[in-house]
């Protein structure tokens, strides 16, 4: 297998969960990989923590994912539905240690 290739689990808002081969050396967000891989994420300011439109779940693994920053809680903050196990796709940089991530897609659609 290659070293530079994981694989995440994605739950998107049906329910259905897929998994997804994220590769680690191109430094992509998460966000930016949902993205690619055709899930609908709204993403409106393009990465900058600033709208919380691609809010994700960690479901299993968030113990390998650098801590949020202030403006990262911030933002989740302002959601009604954010919990301890919210993020900001567009926060997270995947690297080798984050294979086996388990997210669920939260985020509005509008």
């Amino acid at each position: 297998m290659d070293s530079n290739i994981i694989t995440i689990a994605i739950e998107d808002r049906n329910g259905t969960i897929q998994d997804v081969e994220v590769p680690t050396d191109v430094n992509l967000s998460l966000m930016e990989i949902l993205k690619a891989s055709d899930y609908e994420i709204l993403a409106t300011c393009g990465g900058m923590a600033l709208c919380a439109t691609c809010h994700v779940q960690i479901k299993e693994g968030g113990e390998h994912l650098p801590e949020p920053s202030d403006q990262e809680l911030d933002m989740l903050d302002t959601l009604p539905d954010a919990d301890d196990e919210s993020r900001l796709a567009c926060q997270l940089h995947l690297v080798n240690e984050n294979n086996g991530l388990s997210i669920k897609i939260k985020g509005a659609l509008q």
